[in-house]
């Protein structure tokens, strides 16, 4: 599969499926002993321009009882008005408050939770929020001290028995994974020197080898590489108590702390891929049904984007499979990205369904600008979209984007009436 250039169509080459042995020599281990839309049928003469939420509108659609917390020093409170920013940081204060209070219950109150961290989460309670809303951490706080040191010794054991053997004790199929696994972390995030240490190499290869090795129904798929680092980077920011990406080097990542965030990023991933499952077996049929989606919702949305495409015989699994496969990681920047799963994982029933729609809108938003483009070019433009420079509230406008079009079209049958169109 060819997570790259996302090329590879469906029925690539058949893994074999061999689970691993029990039998090894273990050798040094790393570890020491509420706005509303109508979800009524849309007409179907609505398109995508008069279905733009506005960047600067005051009314953007989310979830009903949802509520806004903002992740950084952007707001979008009137900035000219001393009496509107004072309003606005109130409000913003009140609802860190809520979400501290939250986590901090007895038990904490998942359904409420995901309201609250639908449009964001603070930095410094990102993490637990994620754990909580992956199911990882239990909502009861009693219970949360002995489940992380147990899953984290159950880490530790994984990385004994399956990681830190002999070559020659791996079996052939084990060796494969390993090899591949040891190509694709040295390309993970070439841009962001943290990436280009041995230690954070090192974290991911385990975290990402254990998991291929523990699921062999699907094994290790390019692509999955890049699904671990925003767990990587979220908990390293809250252990090193830094607010950005950039401020985390390796010389202040102790071996302690490296320990509790790898066990963490394993456990987390693998409930993420959990929900995904489908993407990463055998001919990849959930991103084939998420492509498929994809091309029918904007045949609905944007005809004419549509028909250009068609005619510069550009097929969607050209450019949207990469889309589907990476989760958008490949086309975003990571703060971004790491933004955009405080809204994916507050899905109540998982966030395939919304990723999908997440692609119309940011497919939609360069409609323009495509349907004066020729087939290479158009390519390169959507392998390449200038996403370099986007900050908190154009994210939180794509996101809204995708919101207003779920709403409208995923009870709606109409678009899949064009069925049996090549992907």
């Amino acid at each position: 599969i060819n997570a790259e250039y996302g090329v590879g169509m469906f029925g690539w080459g058949k893994q074999q499926r061999k689970v691993p042995g029990t039998a090894r020599q273990v050798k040094s281990s790393f570890f020491p002993a509420n706005n509303t839309v109508s979800t009524a049928s849309p007409s179907s003469n609505l398109s995508s321009e008069n279905l733009k939420v506005e960047e600067n509108s005051a009314s953007v659609p989310r979830p009903a009882g949802e509520e806004r917390i903002e992740t950084n020093n952007n707001t979008n409170g009137n900035k000219s008005s001393p009496q509107g920013s004072s309003a606005f940081i109130s409000s913003d204060m009140t609802k860190k408050t809520k979400l501290e209070a939250l986590l901090t219950a007895p038990d904490v109150n998942l359904e409420e939770l995901r309201k609250l961290c639908w449009s964001g989460i603070p930095q410094d309670h990102r993490m637990v929020a994620w754990q909580l809303l992956l199911g990882y951490l239990p909502g009861n706080h009693e219970r949360r001290e002995a489940t992380l040191s147990r899953k984290r010794e159950e880490y530790r054991k994984h990385c004994e028995v399956y990681f830190d053997v002999e070559e020659s004790s791996r079996t052939e199929y084990e060796q494969k994974i390993f090899k591949q696994i040891s190509i694709d972390v040295p390309r993970t995030n070439p841009n962001m020197p943290l990436f280009q240490t041995s230690i954070i190499q090192a974290a991911l290869q385990r975290v990402l080898y254990l998991w291929a090795i523990r699921h062999p129904a699907s094994g290790y798929v390019q692509g999955i590489n890049d699904l671990a680092t925003p767990f990587l980077m979220v908990f390293l920011m809250h252990y090193l108590a830094v607010e950005t990406i950039d401020c985390i080097t390796a010389d202040k990542i102790t071996p302690e702390t490296l320990q509790i965030v790898e066990a963490d990023a394993y456990w987390c991933l693998s409930n993420l891929l959990d929900g995904i499952q489908d993407n990463y077996t055998f001919a990849q049929p959930g991103i084939q049904k998420m492509v498929f989606k994809l091309k029918e919702l904007v045949h609905r949305i944007d005809e004419q984007l549509y028909n250009h495409l068609i005619q510069q015989d550009a097929q969607f699994i050209q450019f949207s499979f990469r889309w589907m496969n990476c989760l958008l990681m490949r086309e975003l920047p990571l703060n971004i990205i790491i933004r955009m799963w405080d809204t994916y994982l507050s899905e109540a029933e998982g966030f395939a369904d919304f990723h999908v729609y997440v692609c119309v809108a940011f497919l939609i938003q360069y409609s323009a600008k495509l349907r004066q483009m020729e087939f290479q070019e158009m390519m390169f433009f959507l392998q390449h979209p200038p996403t370099d420079s986007w900050d908190h509230q154009k994210v939180d406008m794509l996101l809204s984007q995708a919101f207003l079009y779920q709403s409208l079209y995923k009870h709606s049958p109409k678009h899949l009436q064009h069925a049996g169109l090549d992907l």
